[in-house]
């Protein structure tokens, strides 16, 4: 996991708030620049953020920017926390149901992530923020309280992370059309060197979600307290 940056953001909000912003600007905020940010990685994608096309967006200058965030990269740490919010369930306040929460936790994760493309790319290489480490957090003590030892619980959170990343990046990035899937399922049956994935017709599964889900329910078979 990537190490934090120095703590430098503060250091330049507390300057931010006592230099004067040019009045025809509308005041920044971390808030305000996350939210822009997330609005243009979703049209033009990491590559195509730019410190110059943030600014331009917010209406303000480039040196505004640099009041607030040190680098762009701390602009990629905001936009990337700001998404992977989690609100909890609403209708499930002390749900007693390990399972149930576990498992809306981790769909609402890959669920943003599939909202936000980029994120998947740009989470494994960036320090953790507030956002994902709560998330973190409530998946942790979820599975504490419902008997995973602390000796396995971060083998257990590893797998279940790497279990929404890859879910998400392969669904995110397979880009293949009907007419492809077909091509490859026919071609799997011409060549008779691989019948078992041509007997379960894999080029052209395309049920993404429940793919996800009952993979999700194995894993979970696996940490299930044993009687």
């Amino acid at each position: 996991m990537a190490a934090k940056r120095s703590g430098t953001r503060s250091t330049r909000s507390q300057r931010a708030g006592s230099v004067p912003q040019p009045r025809s600007e509308t005041p920044l905020s971390l808030e305000r620049i996350a939210a822009t940010a997330v609005e243009l990685l979703d049209v033009h994608g990491v590559d195509g953020l730019t410190m110059r096309r943030l600014a331009d967006r917010l209406g303000s200058g480039v040196m505004s920017l640099y009041w607030h965030v040190d680098t762009k990269e701390d602009v990629f740490d905001l936009a990337l926390d700001m998404v992977l919010e989690y609100r909890g369930q609403p209708q499930a306040a002390g749900t007693q149901d390990w399972r149930a929460e576990v498992i809306h936790i981790l769909e609402d994760w890959r669920a943003q992530m599939l909202r936000h493309p980029w994120s998947a790319s740009l989470l494994p290489s960036r320090a953790l923020g507030p956002n994902i480490l709560y998330r973190l957090e409530l998946l942790g003590k979820t599975l504490s309280g419902a008997g995973v030892a602390d000796a396995n619980l971060n083998v257990a959170i590893w797998s279940l992370w790497n279990h929404v990343m890859g879910a998400t990046i392969t669904r995110a990035s397979f880009d293949l059309s009907n007419d492809d899937q077909a091509a490859a399922q026919q071609r799997l049956h011409l060549s008779e060197r691989y019948p078992t994935i041509e007997r379960s017709r894999l080029p052209l599964d395309n049920d993404w979600d429940g793919v996800f889900r009952k993979g999700l329910d194995f894993l979970l078979d696996g940490l299930a307290p044993k009687p």
